[in-house]
């Protein structure tokens, strides 16, 4: 849980930072601009809220790690709901605004996951987890959205910390079921190994069967 702090502080912290014009400028999300990217961060901030007030009394369904489900699908961007939130991310019309609204719902999802009782049943997507399974598998999304963040800024911001980087690897090798070559940086697996890039000919070779299993597009 205190993975879930630091990764989603320097998310925030990230986009605090960013000068107005990276707004229009591309993320590493299919079809968003970073506008939409971090319209999408405050909605996932509010998926936060509303599933740490939201308690189960069945057993835990899923954990961190198979909290997440894999496609061989890569996305389009076309989805109704990424569709909804370009619409959404256009109608704040100033950067500001958007920095605004996420430091606020985003200092609350920070301070409730803080507050949360880690064996706390929780019900999402009609699933149960623990509080802290829960916030564990946010990590993997933090990280890759502040790698998608960053992707294509012409001034690149401030990275994932490293332990945020290394925990999010450590989730989506045991998604994979195997592990990523050490050659690899902890950045670059999750790269790779979510498509949100081509391994070079070397990284081939390096992944090997792995290889043939990826990408792992995630939802």
């Amino acid at each position: 849980m205190d993975l879930f702090s630091r990764s989603w502080t320097a998310l925030r912290t990230a986009v605090a930072e960013l000068p107005d014009e990276d707004f229009a400028q591309p993320s590493g999300c299919t079809g968003w601009l970073v506008r939409d990217l971090v319209c999408h961060l405050v909605v996932d901030a509010q998926d936060v809220l509303i599933t740490l007030v939201t308690p189960a009394d069945s057993e835990p369904t899923r954990d961190a790690v198979t909290y997440w489900e894999t496609s061989e699908t890569p996305p389009t961007g076309d989805d109704p709901l990424d569709a909804l939130t370009v619409r959404l991310a256009a109608a704040y019309q100033e950067p500001w605004l958007l920095k605004f609204h996420l430091d606020d719902v985003g200092s609350a999802a920070g301070r409730a996951a803080r507050l949360a009782d880690p064996a706390l049943r929780v019900s999402t997507r009609d699933q149960v987890l623990t509080a802290a399974d829960y916030l564990s598998a946010y990590v993997l999304e933090w990280t890759l959205h502040h790698l998608d963040l960053i992707a294509r800024l012409p001034v690149v911001p401030v990275p994932p910390p490293a332990e945020s980087l290394a925990g999010a690897r450590a989730m989506l090798e045991e998604i994979a079921g195997a592990a990523f070559p050490g050659s690899l940086s902890d950045a670059d697996a999750l790269l790779i190994g979510t498509g949100r890039r081509a391994p070079t000919e070397s990284e081939r070779v390096a992944l090997g069967e792995l290889g043939g299993r990826l990408p792992l597009f995630l939802g």
